[in-house]
């Protein structure tokens, strides 16, 4: 499963602005909480709910947001970028500027750990990291997804 197979262009978000977790989750599930058939609140209830087991900031401005739930048919997945760096408690300690986002089914764990592998693994390549944090719209975000996807 490539990852623009499950992300809407309408969900990548390329200038967050909150300053803090809570908000950056918020932003994320706005354009998100629709399609999953949840309030924007009770979406970010569920993804606190997860922070609480330990940070999904994974270190490296890498933050992949993520949890379960009931209900849900399909995996959704949205995307962010906050130029100026969030206080997401990362494991490194340091700013996160790329957010994924990842809503699973709650029974799918087996494609709930392929999606997050594959974030993983294509957020390791330093300049693919670079041009993503030198997009400045949408579409420009959504091409160098694409051409990343592809490669895999």
């Amino acid at each position: 499963m490539k990852i623009l197979d499950v992300l809407q262009p309408e969900a990548i978000l390329p200038n967050l602005t909150a300053r803090d977790k809570k908000r950056v989750l918020e932003e994320l599930v706005t354009p998100v909480a629709p399609h999953a058939n949840v309030t924007p609140e009770e979406l970010v209830r569920v993804l606190m709910d997860r922070e609480q087991l330990g940070s999904t900031g994974i270190g490296g401005g890498i933050g992949i947001p993520h949890g379960k739930l009931k209900g849900l048919d399909d995996l959704l997945l949205g995307f962010g970028l906050s130029r100026k760096g969030v206080d997401f408690d990362s494991i490194d300690g340091r700013p996160t500027h790329i957010f994924f986002l990842l809503v699973t089914p709650e029974n799918s764990t087996g494609l709930h750990l392929k999606m997050l592998a594959r974030i993983s693994r294509i957020l390791k390549n330093e300049p693919f990291k670079e041009m993503l944090m030198r997009a400045t719209n949408r579409d420009e975000i959504y091409d160098i997804l694409k051409s990343e996807d592809e490669d895999f």
